[in-house]
């Protein structure tokens, strides 16, 4: 069981800078654990690290290794997987949130869908093969979220539940899993839209639900990079198209 002291922890949190050296940049998984850390209700700092110049006391900090990391009460970490298993672990019942779904499926069912949009946004507009990956990709998840998990489901009433009206993955709280695909579908509809002129179809009502749904938490719509460093991010990779 974790305690709580009447300070709390000491947690900083160091993510990628933009190009300006300041803003939020793009980093899902930067992203990822400045969502979790909200989500947790944790007293936090964010350093965003100018990855042109990193400041000689974070080379010193943390020798050869990228954003994002975490210092835990003056100990750090670098391993954002890790990072993720260790605030879920210390930052626990009673006195934070846990943030783990309940349905395995939650984690999984997005686990491919940014390395088809990776493969789709460096190949060229001429060969469907990887628009479709995409889609298919789009459609499974479309399908999970627009069908009732096991705990909506009433057994003892007459009336079916044929489509979900949850918010996220796992429910109406978001999760773990949330924290993972959310910054994705971000940078996909973002990067896709201005370099392939994508857009995710509108028949994907759930996937549409959930982004809207997600949209209004400031936990993700104020730990999103601003769609222009998105869009200088995936400039070199996406004029390579031909």
């Amino acid at each position: 069981m974790a305690l709580r002291t009447s300070k709390g922890p000491n947690v900083e949190l160091f993510i990628k800078a933009g190009a300006d050296g300041e803003n939020v940049g793009n980093c899902p998984f930067c992203q990822r654990l400045f969502m979790v850390l909200w989500l947790k209700g944790v007293k936090f700092t964010v350093t965003t690290v100018d990855m042109k110049k990193k400041p000689a006391e974070l080379k010193d900090l943390a020798p050869g290794t990228n954003p994002p990391f975490l210092l835990y009460n003056g100990e750090l970490k670098t391993d954002f997987i890790k990072i993720e298993e260790f605030l879920e672990q210390v930052l626990a019942p009673p006195s934070y949130p846990s943030l783990s779904p309940l349905n395995k499926e939650s984690f999984n069912v997005g686990a491919d869908i940014f390395a088809k949009f990776s493969a789709f946004i460096k190949n060229s507009p001429t060969n469907t093969f990887h628009e479709k990956a995409l889609l298919r990709e789009f459609t499974r998840l479309n399908d999970y979220l627009n069908s009732p998990l096991p705990e909506e489901i009433d057994h003892n009433s007459t009336e079916d539940i044929l489509i979900s009206k949850r918010k996220y993955l796992d429910g109406n709280r978001l999760t773990l899993a949330d924290c993972n695909l959310l910054p994705k579908l971000h940078v996909i509809k973002v990067a896709a839209k201005k370099y392939c002129d994508f857009d995710i179809p509108e028949h994907f009502t759930g996937v549409w639900r959930y982004l809207q749904n997600a949209y209004e938490r400031e936990e993700f719509s104020h730990t999103c990079p601003a769609n222009v460093e998105i869009e200088r991010a995936y400039l070199t990779v996406a004029s390579q198209r031909k």
